[in-house]
């Protein structure tokens, strides 16, 4: 994990996968949500669906280095509390 570059952990089954927050991930939420400025996008993050949570975290991780699609994962094997702190700690870590 490289904590210089915004990484963060999330622990899926007893496995570490590795949440970034880059532009190109900002770039695809801003699409999952219809979204057209970063603004749009803010206000849209603070009323996430379980689903939408899931793509995010979805996002997060391929844009941390995770190459396979883990939805399927997310959804049975991590609490929607443990979901939203790594959301936001991922934001926090890249954006201060």
């Amino acid at each position: 994990m490289n904590g210089a570059r915004g990484e963060v952990v999330l622990l899926v089954m007893g496995v570490e996968r590795i949440l970034c927050l880059t532009i190109g991930a900002l770039a695809e939420m801003e699409s999952l949500f219809g979204c057209s400025s970063l603004d749009e996008l803010q206000v849209r993050l603070k009323r996430l669906s379980a689903t939408e949570l899931i793509g995010v975290l979805d996002i997060l991780i391929r844009a941390g280095g995770g190459t396979a699609c883990i939805k399927e994962l997310l959804s049975q094997h991590v609490s929607p509390g443990d979901a939203a702190r790594a959301v936001a700690e991922a934001f926090r870590a890249a954006l201060g």
